[in-house]
């Protein structure tokens, strides 16, 4: 990716978010893809999530990122003021697990596409990995780098299964 020119945009609907979806960030570094965080609101700040969304294509973004728990509407309100790929991150909740953001955010109407992420578990790093995927289709170095990795995962779980067999 070019000299840390953010190509991806992580909004969350706050800050308390950061350290339930950081493992987005991680998965970005690994393939050395430049990305910003904002925190804002689809319900508290809604004139500046229209702002953000509306300008992140003139100012290089590719792919957004919207994190939000609860009434997750984030994800679709971007989705709602741009034409680049949104992806919805589902923050859990203590309330109800994070079905209630996952139900927000997977609900969208047609013509709003929002492609979601899993609630907790791998739901973060795959957000990070799919923006990956979709930079890659414009940018070799990342789709070579996408084939070794991959590539990577058939050999661990290869190396996995061979200690499990010496083991039985």
């Amino acid at each position: 990716m070019s000299e840390n020119i953010p190509v991806v945009g992580i909004v969350m609907g706050s800050d308390s978010d950061w350290p339930k979806i950081n493992a987005v960030a991680d998965a970005l570094n690994e393939f050395g893809v430049a990305f910003e965080v904002n925190v804002m609101s689809a319900h508290r700040t809604p004139h500046v999530v229209a702002d953000y969304a509306t300008s992140a294509d003139e100012r290089g973004i590719k792919v957004l990122i919207a994190a939000a728990g609860g009434a997750a509407h984030l994800a679709g309100v971007v989705a709602a003021h741009t034409s680049l790929p949104v992806i919805g991150l589902p923050v859990p909740t203590k309330e109800l697990g994070g079905m209630d953001s996952l139900l927000a955010t997977v609900q969208m109407p047609g013509d709003v596409p929002v492609a979601t992420m899993a609630v907790g578990m791998g739901g973060p790093r795959n957000a990070g990995l799919f923006a990956v995927q979709i930079l890659a289709l414009s940018d070799s170095k990342l789709k070579e780098a996408l084939a070794k990795f991959k590539q990577g995962l058939v050999d661990k779980i290869a190396r996995k299964n061979a200690s499990l067999q010496s083991q039985l």
